[in-house]
């Protein structure tokens, strides 16, 4: 691979970034002025037609880098699905075209999400009509390539959104095989916030030389997150949880639990103590995670319970607040739940709540994000601070 880039990025301007007007007019609209450092540093690449691999924590802006670019790249030209975005999950797919949508105001590009959980036949209809750019979960992209609703002979530009999440869901084989359906010479870029060796091996076999840009130590928490563990008996989480949820300034609250039954617990536990609060995780239908997500986007539900479905491409401002109700068995996953707050600069909080079983998990995210997690005692229901 290519040598990294780690440096600094001066102040930056769109502007000074080579992208055309109407780009630039779609980016003033969304009320962005100065790019992020990944936005800095990948945009002039892309725009340049190299291979690229992209690391930065979650919340940093790599929809844009690669979304601005591509942009740029197919203006005024034919309708043949010339750029394909793969991403893990419905939410992300969703989430990157609501994003590529609001880029492409003044371009007149055609995007669509493709996912499972809905009905094939309007993404049938609208992918034989002629989209540009198809932002697609693997599965679903492939029941369309089987039935031959969409061809890539013109692709001319392929990303790999979150590919550590989609090699952790187990979509290598999905991914080969959509890749082994798409023309060899193309432009390939690859976001991950995370470089496991399987990520590396994934990058070996489909880029081109590319030229790696890191911004942060890989494994680094996300900036302006305020950090707070909390020792707690395990069979005391919930009361605990609902004492917390007391304090007003808790405005937006996403928590995080590992099981799908356990986040349907947690919600019925904070109904019955007076809490709004709905889930989201796998066992929801499409329309039910839908629903969730924008209530909890609006402000209808303060509180939101999901497992790690919600911990990459939920894109919502303002999240103050993301509790940890059982500690992340993988230290990365750590990284990416509590990058759902202090997202672009802003400030958040993130507590977990640790049983004594609990402990080891803890310490190992801390020897990972290089820094040591607050303990917070709270008057009956520490189990012992001196065990932490």
């Amino acid at each position: 691979m290519s040598l990294e880039t780690k440096v600094e990025v001066a102040d930056l301007t769109f502007a000074d970034l080579g992208l055309h007007p109407d780009i630039l007019q779609s980016v003033k609209d969304a009320g962005y002025t100065h790019p992020t450092p990944i936005q800095a540093l990948a945009i002039p690449l892309a725009l340049e037609g190299r291979d690229l691999i992209g690391l930065a924590q979650t919340g940093t802006g790599k929809t844009a880098a690669f979304a601005l670019p591509i942009l740029n790249q197919l203006m005024g030209g034919p309708r043949r699905s010339r750029a394909l975005i793969l991403t893990p999950t419905r939410e992300l797919c969703v989430q990157v075209e609501e994003n590529f949508h609001k880029y492409a105001e003044h371009s007149g590009l055609k995007t669509l999400a493709v996912y499972g959980g809905v009905a094939l036949e309007p993404q049938t209809k609208a992918l034989r009509k002629g989209i540009d750019i198809v932002i697609a979960t693997p599965g679903r992209l492939l029941d369309h390539l089987e039935r031959q609703n969409v061809v890539f002979d013109d692709l001319e530009v392929l990303v790999l959104d979150e590919a550590d999440r989609m090699l952790d869901m187990g979509f290598a084989p999905q991914i080969n095989r959509i890749v082994g359906a798409i023309p060899k010479y193309r432009q390939t870029m690859l976001f991950s916030a995370t470089m496991p060796p399987e990520v590396e091996a994934l990058s070996r076999k489909y880029l081109r030389k590319p030229h790696v840009i890191q911004v942060g130590r890989r494994s680094m928490a996300a900036i302006g997150v305020t950090h707070a563990v909390y020792p707690v008996p395990r069979i005391r989480k919930t009361q605990l949880l609902t004492e917390l949820l007391k304090d007003k300034a808790m405005d937006s609250v996403l928590i995080f639990t590992r099981t799908k039954h356990g986040a349907d617990r947690v919600v019925r536990d904070l109904q019955q103590a007076g809490i709004q609060a709905t889930a989201m995780h796998g066992d929801k239908t499409q329309k039910e995670r839908t629903r969730a997500l924008e209530d909890f986007k609006e402000g209808k539900i303060r509180v939101l319970v999901a497992t790690d479905v919600a911990q990459r491409g939920l894109d919502v401002t303002g999240i103050t607040h993301v509790i940890n109700f059982d500690v992340p068995q993988e230290p990365e996953d750590y990284v990416h739940r509590i990058g759902r707050t202090g997202r672009a600069e802003s400030s958040g909080d993130a507590y977990t709540l640790m049983s004594p079983d609990e402990i080891a998990m803890v310490r190992t995210i801390e020897r990972v994000i290089g820094q040591e997690i607050p303990r917070v005692s709270v008057p009956g229901y520490d189990f012992g601070t001196t065990a932490a």
